[in-house]
C-alpha cells in the first residue's frame, strides 16, 4: 500500500463537510463549537454544508479545523544554549553525507495546543517511512500512543520512531497523522501499545527483514481502525519528501529538529519563523519578544540524527 492511499476515505478533521464535523463533534462532547459551526454556515451566503470544515468562517476559532502546516528546523546546538532559532526549512542546506548512510528519526515533543474535546487526551501517532536497502524497499508503518492534558505537551522526548534507517539516493519519505481517541474501548485496546515491544521504535537492519511487512501491515491496519470508530478524529496529516536537492521549495534532508506546526492557510502565507524560538529548559515553543506566550497551535517536532551502529538492531 502506498503512503498516498494510507487513510483514503478517512479525512482529518478540517477536511470533512460541515455537516460531517458537526455530527464528529458532537461525538465528543463539543456541542457548543458543533451548534457554532451550524449557525455560521447558515448565516453565510453561499457556504454549503457540503465543504470542508475549514472553509467555514467559524473554523478559524479552532487550531485543530486547520489541514494546512507551517514546516520549521532547528539545527544542532551546543549545551548551554537556552534558546535555539528556528528556520523554514526551505531557507536550510541539505547534508550530503546523509546520502546512502543510515538514520534515526525520533519524536521529541508533541503539543496538544487545541484538540476536540475536555481535559486529558488519548492521542494515537501514525509514521510512515522507507527503508531503502540495495535492491528493495521495505514500507515502514509504525504507531505510538500517549495521553496529554489539553493545553499542554506530552511527556516524550527522544522517543524512537525508526531506528537504523537507510536513506536512498534521493532522500527520504516521512509521513505522519495524530488521531484524538475518545472511544473508551479503543483506549483499552491500546494499552498493548505501551508495552517495550512497542515503545522501542522500530529496529532496523541492512537487509531485508520477513517481519518487517506484516508489522507494518498490522500498525497501519490498527491505526486505520481507530481513525473510523465512533469518537475518534484524526487531527493532523503531513507528509514530507526530505531530499538533497537545492531546489528552494523542496524540503532538505539534514540532521537536527523538524517541526510540524498545524496553521490556517492564510497563516502559512505569512508565517514568520524569526518570530519564535525554542526553549530548550520548557521544551516550548515561545515568541521571541514575549516568553510568556507560547505557540497557540498543535505541533510535533521530530529529530534526525546519524545511526550509531552500538545502538544495536532487533525487531
Amino acid at each position: 500500500m502506498s503512503a498516498s492511499s494510507w487513510f483514503d476515505g478517512i479525512p482529518v478533521l478540517g477536511d470533512l463537510p460541515v455537516a460531517q464535523a458537526a455530527a464528529k463533534l458532537h461525538e465528543m462532547g463539543e456541542e457548543t463549537v458543533a451548534e457554532q459551526l451550524i449557525r455560521g454556515t447558515q448565516s453565510t451566503p453561499g457556504l454549503s454544508f457540503s465543504l470542508p470544515w475549514s472553509s467555514s468562517p467559524r473554523a478559524k476559532d479552532y487550531p485543530y479545523s486547520h489541514t494546512t502546516h507551517a514546516f520549521g528546523y532547528i539545527p544542532p546546538a551546543a549545551p548551554g544554549n537556552t534558546s535555539l532559532s528556528i528556520y523554514s526549512i526551505s531557507s536550510i542546506r541539505a547534508d550530503p553525507t546523509l546520502r546512502n548512510n543510515r538514520l534515526k528519526i525520533t519524536l521529541d515533543r508533541l503539543r496538544a495546543a487545541s484538540y476536540p474535546g475536555k481535559g486529558m487526551h488519548h492521542i494515537l501517532i501514525h509514521f510512515f517511512g522507507k527503508n531503502q536497502l540495495p535492491g528493495k524497499e521495505e514500507e515502514l508503518h509504525f504507531n505510538a500512543t500517549y495521553r496529554v492534558q489539553s493545553g499542554e505537551h506530552a511527556a516524550i522526548q527522544g522517543y524512537p520512531i525508526f531506528v537504523g534507517l537507510t536513506v536512498g539516493g534521493e532522500g527520504i519519505s516521512f509521513r505522519c497523522r495524530t488521531i484524538n481517541i475518545k472511544n473508551e474501548d479503543d483506549e483499552a485496546f491500546l494499552k498493548f501499545l505501551d508495552s517495550d515491544a512497542f515503545t522501542s521504535g522500530l529496529k532496523l537492519a541492512t537487509v531485508a527483514q520477513p517481519a518487517i511487512e506484516p508489522l507494518s501491515k498490522m500498525a497501519l491496519g490498527i491505526a486505520r481502525m481507530v481513525a473510523s470508530r465512533h469518537q475518534n478524529v484524526s487531527i493532523q496529516d503531513f507528509d514530507l519528501g526530505l531530499d538533497f536537492s537545492q531546489i528552494t521549495t523542496r524540503a532538505p534532508l539534514a540532521e537536527g529538529s523538524y517541526v510540524a506546526v498545524q496553521v490556517p492557510e492564510r497563516d502559512n502565507i505569512i508565517w514568520n519563523w524569526d518570530e519564535w524560538i525554542y526553549q530548550r529548559t520548557s521544551g516550548l515553543i515561545i515568541k521571541k519578544n514575549n516568553a510568556e506566550k507560547t505557540l497557540p497551535h498543535n505541533y510535533l517536532v521530530f529529530s534526525i540524527s546519524r545511526y550509531e551502529e552500538d545502538e544495536g538492531i532487533s525487531i
